[in-house]
C-alpha cells in the first residue's frame, strides 16, 4: 500500500473515531440537575426549550468545565435556561462567523447572577460533513466559555 494510501486510511479512521465521540458522551438528558461534587448544574428549561442532545451535551460538558475553571471546591450552581446557535453555513460576525450564546444564572455563595457567554462559529467543509459532530463542538466551546465567566463571578 503506498504512503498516500495509508495516511488517507489513517485520516478516514481518525475522523471516524471523532464521530464517535458525541455519540458515546450524549446520555438521555436528565431534567434534574447533575451533582459533581460542589458543582450543580441544572439544564432542566433547556431540555425544554432545546431538546435532549443539546441539555445532555451541557449536562457533561458543563462540569468539567468549571472544574477545570477552579470553581471544583467552592460550591457552584449553575442554571441553562437557552443555547442560541448560529447558521452553520457562516454568520455576520468577523470574517463570516456565526456568534452564539449560552444564557443562564450562577450561583455562588447563595447568590444569583445572570450570565450570558458568547463564543463565534467558523464554518468549514468539515462541519458541513459530520453535523451532529459539529454541534457537539459547539456547545462544548459555549460550555467552556460560559464557565470561564462563572469562575469569575465574585
Amino acid at each position: 500500500m503506498s504512503t498516500f494510501g495509508l495516511t488517507r486510511l489513517a485520516a478516514l479512521a481518525a475522523l471516524g473515531a471523532l464521530a464517535l465521540v458525541p455519540a458515546a458522551a450524549v446520555q438521555t438528558a436528565q431534567a434534574r440537575s447533575l451533582p459533581t461534587g460542589a458543582i450543580h448544574v441544572n439544564v432542566a428549561s433547556l431540555l425544554a426549550t432545546s431538546g435532549d442532545p443539546t441539555a445532555a451535551w451541557v449536562a457533561h460538558d458543563m462540569p468539567g468545565a468549571l472544574a477545570a475553571d477552579g470553581r471544583s471546591g467552592t460550591p457552584i450552581s449553575v442554571t441553562i435556561d437557552n443555547v442560541i446557535l448560529g447558521p452553520s453555513s457562516g454568520g455576520a460576525g468577523p470574517f463570516g462567523s456565526s456568534p452564539e450564546q449560552m444564557i443562564g444564572a450562577v450561583t455562588i455563595g447563595g447568590v444569583t447572577q445572570p450570565l450570558r457567554a458568547t463564543s463565534s462559529y467558523f464554518s468549514s467543509a468539515v462541519s458541513n460533513a459530520l453535523p451532529e459532530q459539529s454541534y457537539y463542538y459547539r456547545i462544548y466551546d459555549l460550555s467552556r466559555a460560559f464557565a470561564y465567566w462563572a469562575a469569575r463571578e465574585p
